[in-house]
């Protein structure tokens, strides 16, 4: 059997808001399907249970059909940090690692989101994606969408 390379990616991105809103959106489930979907999708389903060692589900709805993303909780420190597994048909049904860390810079928050344990070829959909996500994020929180 041939290991599959793993790889890491990591977004960027200043959001001009406090970093408890920042932080709370991530564990709100209609916050979450605001925003918690790249083009081409249009819309998510969202179930959580925001807790160490709770679940969460999410279907994202793109023209051609449904993603689902599965995972747990494995941190939840507030306002500073989120790490939880990510597990879909694109990490080949194995869980990778996502942490969301939420540096304070005054006025507005940092987010840095880490996704390791990606398979290697999947690097690049899921730092288009998480970019696309967290732009999202930052356009319903200061609202430049009006969401």
């Amino acid at each position: 059997m041939t290991s599959v390379p793993e790889a890491e990616l990591v977004v960027r991105r200043v959001i001009p808001v406090s970093r408890e809103r920042v932080f709370a959106a991530w564990l709100d489930p209609a916050s979450l399907a605001a925003w918690m979907f790249p083009a081409p999708a249009t819309s998510a389903e969202i179930e959580l249970d925001p807790r160490v060692g709770g679940r969460f589900r999410i279907v994202m709805h793109k023209p051609d059909g449904a993603v689902e993303h599965t995972g747990e909780y494995l941190a939840i420190e507030p306002p500073a940090r989120l790490q939880f597994t990510w597990i879909s048909v694109n990490t080949g049904h194995q869980p990778s690692v996502v942490t969301v860390e939420f540096l304070d810079r005054g006025a507005a928050t940092e987010v840095v989101l880490t996704h390791r344990r990606l398979p290697s070829a999947q690097v690049d959909g899921h730092r288009a994606g998480w970019t696309d996500i967290v732009r999202k994020l930052d356009e319903a929180l200061s609202g430049a969408r009006g969401v």
